[in-house]
């Protein structure tokens, strides 16, 4: 076991079954008619979860649409995420975000609704850390399908370009959609991009959280000292479709059946550290209950939370941040 304290291993697992636990019960929600969606993160939780980790409160978050890993990974509370998936008054939005999920508080800086529109503003914001002088990290995720985007180019130029402290984290789990990433991009190591942008290419295991947080807290070090960004390409895979409204008739059985059963992250990391002694198998049944039960309050906090003001006078003051005086039109 590497050089890690005990209490940051077992923040990394908990979270991971908090993000698994929540993934399962919004699957339950949706198939039972509730109105909302979501991009199933099971099977990828160790990537999200391990590198935020890494991160210190004051630093930031900007986020892509494949689950709630980073939200979790932050800090958020399920209960304020639920609520803002449920259109809820009490959610980090007020209700009128989401499945675009930002919490200033957590500096979370809000889920983009276009593929790869948050790179460039990724290195805007590490463009800013540097303007104020301070020694914030930028931590900055997407996918395999959208680093094939001009975004992903122009934005990681210009923050090598300023040396902006910003970590880009490409979670390729080999599919864009239904298509396998060998149909559509030029290396098979996406991390061989960052030559050139000339940064630090680094590829690592994206089901061992222990890899993904040593990477992850080297690559937070040097953007945290001035170095510049890092672009790191976690290798993983998704156990379910692009989204809940996917089937799954496209890939093979006996692939997704091998990373379910050797892969696993959760599993890997929970054996590690049995064998390490830091957990025992009694700890992780009562871990797994905490959480479900955690998870089951958030549920019920979210759905019995009041709707947000719909009137154009409130849209607005929650949009702007201020009071504005509407006229409407008869």
């Amino acid at each position: 076991m590497p050089a890690i304290e005990r209490e940051t291993l077992l923040k990394i697992y908990s979270n991971m079954v908090r993000l698994r636990c929540l993934d399962d019960k919004l699957d339950e929600m949706i198939a039972s008619g509730v109105g909302i969606t979501q991009h199933s993160t099971r099977g990828q939780e160790a990537t999200t979860i391990a590198a935020c980790a890494a991160l210190e409160p004051q630093d930031y978050v900007m986020p892509y649409h494949r689950g709630w890993g980073w939200a979790i990974g932050k800090g958020m509370d399920p209960k304020i995420l639920l609520a803002e998936l449920l259109g809820k008054k009490t959610g980090c939005c007020v209700g009128k975000g989401g499945v675009h999920v930002a919490d200033w508080a957590l500096r979370i800086m809000g889920r983009p609704g276009v593929q790869a529109a948050h790179i460039p503003i990724a290195a805007g914001v590490g463009l800013s850390i540097k303007f104020r002088k301070t020694k914030d990290v930028v931590l900055c995720f997407f996918g395999d399908g959208a680093s094939n985007e001009g975004n992903v180019h122009e934005g990681m130029n210009l923050a090598s370009v300023w040396k902006a402290p910003v970590v880009f984290i490409c979670e390729n789990n080999l599919y864009a959609l239904f298509t396998p990433n060998i149909e559509t991009t030029s290396v098979r190591d996406i991390a061989d991009r960052a030559k050139g942008y000339g940064i630090p290419g680094v590829g690592v295991d994206g089901n061992d959280a222990i890899a993904v947080y040593e990477v992850a807290r080297e690559a937070i070090r040097r953007a945290r000292s001035g170095e510049g960004p890092t672009f790191i390409e976690a290798v993983t895979y998704r156990y379910e479709g692009h989204s809940t409204a996917e089937d799954m008739s496209w890939r093979s059985k006996s692939e997704l059946e091998s990373w379910q059963t050797t892969k696993d992250p959760i599993a890997r990391l929970r054996n590690e550290m049995v064998r390490s002694g830091i957990m025992t198998d009694d700890d992780y049944v009562a871990l797994r209950a905490a959480v479900t039960a955690a998870v089951e309050d958030a549920i019920q906090y979210a759905e019995a939370s009041p709707l947000p003001d719909t009137s154009q006078a409130a849209l607005l003051q929650d949009v702007t941040g201020i009071a504005l005086h509407v006229r409407v039109n008869p």
